[in-house]
């Protein structure tokens, strides 16, 4: 494998070896930096094991910001998210990522011990990526995010991710991926026969630590106690 062809990414190594690696897909604007500081609150049973991969988006024009450069993963080109999807974008960044996930099992990590992470756009591609991939995952995390290119999915997805667990959560005051579309993207989920963990927090475009708690129990497979009326939008 080429590295030079690669993502640049920072990564976090575990204290003691890794058998297990969270791919972690940051949102538009930001970087591989942006999500770095969550490790320390993931406290799952595997986290002493667990490799973090912060990849860093290329910088592209983005049209809804007049075109300005900055990293994306695809070019957003309309405020409304369920639609204008910039699908050459989105398959040439799924093609890099991809790239890492092999990285990941050439080090020694199966490909069912690998989580696939992102918050906001790089949330939408976690999702279009481990839908569509074609070992099975370990999981997918989708932070404050939406569904990309849904019409295609159903011809595309893969087999073996039918079953991967998928966690998803969302701000109720969220002003940039309205709840709105968050909503649509897991009923699309749920109708397609995706086991779906999914709740909504009082909260803007951000991870608090009510997420952060429910991931850890998500991770560790343990039950999750929603709040009374709190668990569907």
């Amino acid at each position: 494998m080429d590295s030079a062809a690669l993502l640049p990414c920072v990564e976090v190594d575990p204290p003691s070896p890794a058998r297990r690696s969270i791919i972690c897909l940051h949102g538009l604007g930001a970087d591989g930096h942006d999500l770095a500081g969550l490790v320390p609150y993931v406290s799952w049973k595997e986290a002493e094991h667990t490799r973090w991969v912060f990849p860093h988006a290329p910088a592209i024009p983005v049209t809804i910001n007049r075109g300005a450069k900055m990293p994306a993963w695809y070019d957003v080109q309309e405020i409304a998210l369920q639609r204008g999807h910039d699908e050459t974008g989105i398959r040439a960044s799924a093609t890099k990522i991809r790239a890492l996930i092999a990285r990941e099992i050439a080090r020694g990590i199966p490909a069912d011990h690998i989580h696939l992470m992102g918050f906001s756009q790089g949330g939408a591609m976690a999702l279009y990526i481990g839908l569509r991939h074609p070992e099975r995952l370990a999981g997918i995390i989708a932070l404050s995010t939406y569904l990309v290119l849904a019409d295609s999915l159903e011809k595309e997805a893969a087999p073996a991710n039918r079953e991967t667990p998928i966690f998803m959560a969302h701000g109720t005051h969220d002003m940039v991926v309205p709840i709105q579309s968050a909503a649509w993207s897991h009923q699309e989920l749920v109708r397609h026969g995706y086991a779906v963990t999914w709740n909504t927090y009082p909260m803007g475009h951000e991870i608090d630590g009510d997420v952060m708690a429910d991931l850890n129990a998500w991770l560790d497979g343990e039950p999750i106690e929603w709040p009374e009326g709190e668990d569907e939008e």
